[in-house]
């Protein structure tokens, strides 16, 4: 088997990979029609009211995160993803009743989101440590790179059959479709051998495990860049789903079948970047930092983009390094923490990667009704290119560091480290004279 799908071959990530891009394509789905409903039906186009849902959606991983963490390191994690993928399927089938009703009114939606956000936010450190139960230590990588070719998989098919659905048979029975998708997950979850699970120590219950988490981190500099890249990048930069609304909508006045388009088109940039991530067996820093410096190019000229097909064909590259940066950021942290920390840990860095959203999608909302959909999009641009820029030098001076930069036919970072006074995590890499 290639080694871009050497994890295909363990009977329960097969189940896990299957039941997931099936979960994804219907939640990817639900986003465009939450989206599409919101801007069309629930309020005028409005950008702040899109920057709210978004940002309740996403606001419990702040306060939620810490907590499911220890939950992930303490107990069962296949039973625990049981009850999260069911309780995410019936929010996403009441939705679909509110609306199929008549009866939805733009609380609803406010309120639906929020209780998805909570849902997720114990769902998603589990998600991501019970990877590790499914595969052998060395696939890991490759499993987190197909785990994220799977979403962007689903991000690929996702919105575009939404648009068709929307333009078809109307939101409401698109978010049923979603409900009745989480019970492949659950299936997958249900016909998995316990016999083939992979061990991994699960913490008593004990004081201080969240403070544990934190103090870990914290001694972490390595962690600690990847997160405030991921944080910064995700508030002002990710908001796809808004961005493109309001750009398809406002600006080159297409309707939902072109608006669930450019999240396809955007997706094979990201599929691209996610089958590349798989093949790579030792994902690190600087790998993250690039792609952050790449994305923020790449945003800042998708919003310049003067045509719907120019600004479609941007979303390509755009999808591409944004998917890198998140893959190598999260293969990054799972291989170089120690089994016995990593829910916590994925938990602080999901909170970072989701939680920054409430703060900033609300901001790049209002930014786009106030001054235009370009400008919601070239912010995280330029914020992007800023944040990199920032981490490469805080790297070189933190952890010792030399950073240079190379400018010709292979334009590169290059990352240095002193002999001797290397980052545990990268000790196998300095031998080698970089990271």
């Amino acid at each position: 088997m290639s080694a871009t799908f050497s994890s295909l071959k363990f009977r329960n990530y097969r189940l896990w990979f299957t039941g997931a891009l099936v979960s994804n394509i219907g939640t990817w789905m639900q986003r465009v029609g939450q989206d599409w409903l919101v801007l069309t039906q629930l309020t005028h186009n409005s950008g702040v009211a899109l920057g709210v849902v978004t940002g309740l959606q996403f606001a419990p991983a702040l306060f939620i995160s810490p907590f499911a963490g220890v939950l992930a390191d303490r107990m069962n994690r296949r039973k625990l993803l049981l009850i999260t993928q069911a309780s995410m399927g019936v929010l996403a089938a009441v939705l679909g009743a509110l609306v199929l009703s008549g009866h939805v009114r733009l609380w609803h939606v406010y309120a639906l989101a929020l209780a998805l956000g909570v849902a997720a936010a114990f769902d998603a450190p589990v998600r991501q440590t019970f990877v590790a139960q499914l595969v052998p230590k060395e696939n890991l990588a490759n499993a987190v790179g197909l785990n994220s070719a799977s979403f962007n998989a689903a991000r690929l098919i996702g919105p575009g059959v939404a648009g068709l659905l929307i333009a078809a048979i109307g939101t409401g029975w698109l978010f049923w479709l979603n409900a009745a998708s989480f019970g492949w997950t659950i299936l997958a979850l249900v016909l998995m051998r316990s016999s083939e699970l992979h061990a991994m120590p699960m913490v008593p219950r004990s004081k201080g495990q969240i403070r544990a988490g934190l103090a870990y981190v914290r001694g972490r500099p390595d962690i600690l860049v990847i997160m405030v890249v991921i944080g910064v990048v995700s508030a002002f930069g990710l908001n796809f789903q808004m961005t493109s609304a309001l750009i398809a909508r406002t600006v080159f006045d297409k309707g939902a079948g072109e608006y669930g388009l450019l999240g396809s088109v955007l997706a094979i940039g990201s599929l691209s970047g996610a089958l590349i991530a798989a093949r790579r067996e030792h994902p690190r820093v600087r790998l993250v930092v690039g792609a952050a410096l790449g994305f923020g190019v790449a945003a800042s000229l998708l919003a310049i983009m003067p045509t719907y097909l120019t600004y479609a064909i941007m979303c390509i590259p755009v999808g591409l390094a944004s998917l890198t940066m998140m893959t190598a950021a999260n293969a990054t942290i799972q291989m170089s923490t120690e089994p016995q920390m990593r829910g916590r840990v994925m938990a602080l860095y999901m909170m970072v990667f989701q939680g920054a959203t409430p703060f900033g999608s609300p901001i790049v909302g209002w930014i786009g009704q106030q001054f235009g959909a370009r400008w919601a999009i070239g912010i995280g641009g330029i914020t992007a290119v800023l944040v990199a820029v920032a981490a490469l030098l805080w790297v070189g001076r933190s952890m010792q560091v030399r950073v240079r930069f190379r400018a010709d036919e292979h334009p590169h970072v290059r990352l240095t480290y002193p002999q001797g006074d290397v980052p545990a995590a990268h000790r196998d890499v300095a031998a080698r004279g970089s990271a």
